[in-house]
């Protein structure tokens, strides 16, 4: 018990002055709990923009160009990224556990590449164990308009309602396979659909107007790189997807297949955060990568 002596008698109550009023910085989240809150402020920076680097691809391919060794490559890429997208298993096995980056944790699983229907996934990680991880959001694979797109949905709905309870954000996927579009109808419609269902972040492609899509979705909506693109080109749909309402990035293969990873996470830094051209930031990941080399 604290000794009473000595205390100094309470007076500055600040009479007259209104509490601040926080508006919080994520799209829609405004009334989320505080635990909720406090994940997504690691994932999201104070602008409402996000770097999420997703190493997971190997959940469903095995060993790609680039992610042979996520031992040695990720770990010095992490300081340039806001959040990381991996499996428990990389996680467990190739990332340090002081890192302190926001994890974004893969938590369905949905056959590998071998398979010609991906979209009937389980849901592969328990609550109790995204907990443990720390994971600061569940991240969700869904399969809108696939012959599993009920079983992908229930997986979200088991993922929200254990989220809500615990205070963990969801991460909503739009699944493309390959017979599923790739419209602006489709994605205004996957997006929209995942994040009525409850899913706090949506991950979708970049489209053509795209800007209806963000304008559409009630919570933030990230954009996959997709396959490899040359690094200009993958900025600049990196500046348009921001410039029309994306809240961030989630690359993986657009990073890791670069000529100079780092330097090319750089320059995406560049775009998200600080509003860079793409044709500026492309003649930075150009000189970083002649300083790494």
């Amino acid at each position: 018990m604290a000794d009473k002596d000595g205390n100094i008698l309470a007076k500055d109550y600040g009479i007259g002055i209104a509490p601040p009023v926080h508006n919080f910085h994520v799209k829609g989240m405004n009334s989320a709990g505080w635990g909720m809150q406090s994940r997504l402020a690691k994932i999201f920076a104070d602008d409402g923009h996000t770097i999420m680097l997703a190493f997971d691809h190997g959940y469903i391919m095995g060993s790609t160009a680039g992610l042979e060794r996520l031992d040695l490559v990720i770990p010095p890429l992490m300081q340039y990224a806001d959040c990381l997208m991996a499996t428990r298993g990389a996680l467990r096995t190739c990332i340090p556990s002081n890192h302190n980056k926001a994890i974004a944790l893969r938590c369905t699983a949905d056959g590998s590449v071998l398979k010609d229907d991906m979209s009937f996934g389980t849901a592969a990680v328990d609550i109790e164990d995204a907990i443990r991880m720390n994971a600061s959001c569940m991240a969700v694979q869904c399969f809108v308009g696939a012959d599993g797109e009920l079983g992908s949905l229930d997986n979200l709905a088991y993922y929200v309602n254990a989220g809500e309870k615990y205070g963990i954000p969801v991460l909503g996927v739009v699944a493309v396979g390959k017979e599923m579009e790739r419209t602006t109808r489709y994605f205004a419609l996957a997006t929209r659909l995942l994040a009525e269902q409850g899913a706090h972040i949506i991950k979708t492609y970049y489209c053509e107007n795209f800007e209806q899509i963000t304008a559409a979705c009630p919570v933030p909506v990230v954009i996959a790189g997709g396959k490899k693109i040359p690094e200009n080109e993958a900025l600049a749909m990196a500046y348009r997807a921001v410039s029309e309402g994306a809240a961030g990035v989630d690359m993986g293969r657009n990073v890791l297949q670069a000529e100079c990873p780092s330097a090319m996470l750089q320059a995406i830094r560049m775009v998200v955060h600080e509003g860079a051209k793409p044709e500026e930031a492309y003649r930075a990941y150009e000189l970083l990568k002649k300083d790494v080399k």
